[in-house]
């Protein structure tokens, strides 16, 4: 028993060291995919986008790059590591199926940076983004995986309200991904309509093409853009309603799930502030990649509060 112990605690100290990469991970993706892309650049809004007219094989990111593939590889020698840990002398379940849907999620993005170095292939940058918060969300549940036996708690079973607000986070993450993938972030910079428009118009369902590559940055007011712009944020207002009121629900319950209901809460109430504040503040890059981030840590509540 004592052995086995000590085996946990290793495979969840490695857990957490990649949960903390995986982190990382993500934020120098989208430093790299948003500041190339014009948000960090001298002349914003100017030069925001000008990285899909030039080719390939002219863009630079130096350090950023070399610390992106640093990482990303150390991360992916410590998930075969964990994998080793959960599966001999004999497997350790759920860890086990968690970390190897992990070292497999790293290895399918391993072989999508092929063709990640062409900005203007959505569909590409979209599964990179979702890509990230997956092993964000993955190493979490390795970690959930080998915490030590205590009380008793009965898994969650999540009820319709829920479930649609799940529904609800997942879509509007997925929408948020599209959007950045799309460099579509100047075709929508006022709250909280887009210019006077309110719904999204039959014009822009082009923009959800999955087969779309970016030649340029989509203006103001352009249908496709200002469309992903109007369903992310009606969404992410059903994702806050739905949600928060279930999690809510949660933090009164006698079960065992409130530490995990009261910060989803919070993070909610950061993720909408925060995209309020991206926008009001002409997108910002740093206020950007904390909008990220806090989607990733949101993502990684939701999985402790289902962890069984």
């Amino acid at each position: 028993m004592e052995d086995n112990a000590a085996r946990l605690r290793r495979i969840r100290s490695l857990a957490i060291a990649l949960t903390v990469l995986s982190v990382l991970v993500v934020l120098v993706s989208a430093l790299m995919r948003l500041d190339a892309a014009g948000l960090g650049c001298a002349d914003w809004p100017v030069c925001y986008g000008q990285l899909l007219g030039r080719e390939p094989q002219a863009l630079e990111f130096g350090p950023v790059r070399i610390l992106h593939r640093l990482v990303a590889s150390i991360s992916l020698v410590l998930a075969g590591i964990v994998v080793w840990l959960c599966l001999r002398p004999r497997p350790v379940q759920p860890a086990a199926t968690h970390a190897s849907l992990l070292l497999l999620l790293m290895l399918a993005l391993s072989v999508l940076g092929i063709w990640s170095s062409d900005p203007r292939q959505v569909a590409v940058g979209f599964l990179n983004i979702m890509g990230g918060l997956g092993l964000v969300t993955f190493s979490w549940r390795v970690v959930l995986a080998c915490r030590r036996p205590g009380p008793a708690v009965e898994a969650l079973h999540p009820d319709l309200l829920l479930r649609l607000g799940l529904g609800a986070l997942s879509l509007t993450v997925m929408l948020g991904a599209w959007l950045g993938a799309s460099h579509a972030a100047l075709a929508c910079t006022s709250l909280p309509g887009c210019g006077g428009v309110w719904w999204p118009a039959a014009a822009g369902l082009s923009a959800l093409d999955p087969f779309l590559r970016q030649v340029s940055a989509p203006p103001a007011g352009d249908p496709g853009g200002v469309l992903l712009h109007l369903l992310h944020r009606y969404l992410a207002l059903a994702a806050l309603v739905l949600l928060g009121t279930a999690a809510v629900r949660l933090v009164h319950d006698e079960g065992g799930q409130r530490q995990a209901a009261r910060a989803i809460l919070g993070l909610l109430v950061i993720e909408v502030a925060l995209g309020v504040l991206t926008v009001l503040s002409g997108l910002h890059l740093w206020l950007v990649l904390a909008h990220g981030l806090c989607a990733a840590a949101l993502l990684a509540s939701v999985a402790t509060l289902l962890r069984r």
